[in-house]
């Protein structure tokens, strides 16, 4: 290793490993009692459907590939992303009104994206959707 310190490689590899932990995806936890979900629907940001409007409980919500579609009332429809705004996690529950993101425990409120809870300090990006023929899609 011409010019390179050995400790220095080896240092940064293990920072490098903690650092893709702190920034790494996680699988959809398992579901938690009434108005919580963690399944994914497939759906697109791109205008395709996100998910059936009968598939998103009231006061909780289901993340898809690209956003977390949530039901703050009943025919209220919002969608944020689904990623952390902490670290960039993916975010992996629905439940108890809030999104819960599984690396460092921050919550967002279902209705507004808005931090609840964690280190999080910045709200979820909204995006607008609405109801079309019992599906939710791109507004």
């Amino acid at each position: 290793m011409s010019g390179v310190n050995r400790r220095v490689l080896i240092g940064g590899a293990g920072a490098g490993a903690v650092l893709a932990g702190c920034g790494s995806t996680s699988s959809p936890g398992t579901e938690a009692g009434a108005g919580s979900t963690t399944a994914a629907t497939t759906g697109t940001a791109t205008g395709g459907a996100l998910a059936k409007a009968a598939e998103v409980p009231v006061g909780g919500g289901v993340i898809t590939d690209a956003l977390v579609v949530t039901q703050p009332e009943p025919g209220t429809f919002k969608a944020f992303s689904n990623l952390c705004t902490h670290q960039g996690c993916k975010l992996a529950e629905v439940a108890d009104k809030v999104i819960k993101c599984p690396c460092h425990h921050s919550t967002f409120d279902i209705a507004t994206g808005a931090p609840t809870g964690g280190p999080a300090q910045k709200p979820l990006t909204e995006t607008a959707v609405k109801e079309s023929g019992g599906t939710i899609v791109i507004a």
